[in-house]
């Protein structure tokens, strides 16, 4: 699993309280941030019940605060500014199998602006993207900064690697449905992904393939002189 897959499985699992539910949907619909009594009132619950159940939902990552004393009142005597609760910056998404549309977004869009800032064709700034793309997957760090092994960097972008007969078996299609509208596309962006981060990572000689097979991704690693290159299956 991805490395924030368990803090957005309990993010999205706080929700499943009806009271934090909608404190929840109360707070990110408004356009300011709210107080504890404002949330409290608009959802019909004890002002303390909001305070715990707002304050759970700032711990889990859903909501953040900001203090912010009432317009015209400042300096001494105007007392301590309210807690204020607004929707958190972060994305949360959560899929299972986990899927990564996200990064394949960001290789396509990545590829078609180069394509028109430098006049290139789509193919083959797609290719460099997805291969940029894998390289820097390849150089994330793990806990206390330490290098991500390959199986490791697989796993956190939500391949589900597993070894099989000396190769690397990837039981997990990160990007399922482009793939299956847009084959040839989308495999070929995979296996260019996956070569960038082979020469990263420590991948012992192992190169990609294209290989695709029902109910797993089309690439598999393995041994050199094994490869079908995303060039020629176009």
């Amino acid at each position: 699993m991805s490395e924030d897959f368990a803090a957005d499985v309990a993010s999205v699992a706080a929700l499943g309280e009806p009271v934090r539910r909608d404190l929840y949907r109360y707070v990110v619909a408004q356009d300011e941030p709210v107080s504890r009594e404002a949330a409290a009132a608009a959802t019909g619950i004890a002002h303390h019940v909001a305070k715990f159940n707002l304050d759970k939902l700032v711990a889990e990552g859903l909501l953040e605060v900001e203090y912010r004393r009432p317009p015209g009142r400042g300096g001494p005597g105007a007392g301590r500014p309210a807690k204020l609760y607004r929707r958190a910056g972060r994305d949360i998404s959560v899929s299972l199998p986990e899927r990564r549309y996200d990064l394949a977004g960001q290789v396509l869009a990545e590829a078609v602006t180069v394509a028109a800032r430098d006049g290139v064709p789509v193919g083959e700034a797609l290719r460099e993207a997805a291969r940029t793309t894998g390289r820097v997957l390849g150089e994330e760090r793990g806990p206390g900064d330490a290098p991500l092994d390959l199986m490791s960097v697989l796993e956190r972008n939500g391949y589900e690697p597993r070894t099989a007969d000396g190769e690397v078996v990837l039981a997990n299609c990160p990007f399922h449905r482009l793939a299956g509208q847009y084959t040839e596309l989308v495999c070929g962006m995979n296996l260019d992904l996956i070569d960038g981060l082979l020469t990263v990572v420590g991948a012992q000689g192992r190169c990609a393939r294209l290989d695709p097979g029902p109910g797993r991704c089309c690439v598999t690693i393995g041994e050199p002189g094994q490869r079908t290159s995303s060039s020629n299956s176009e």
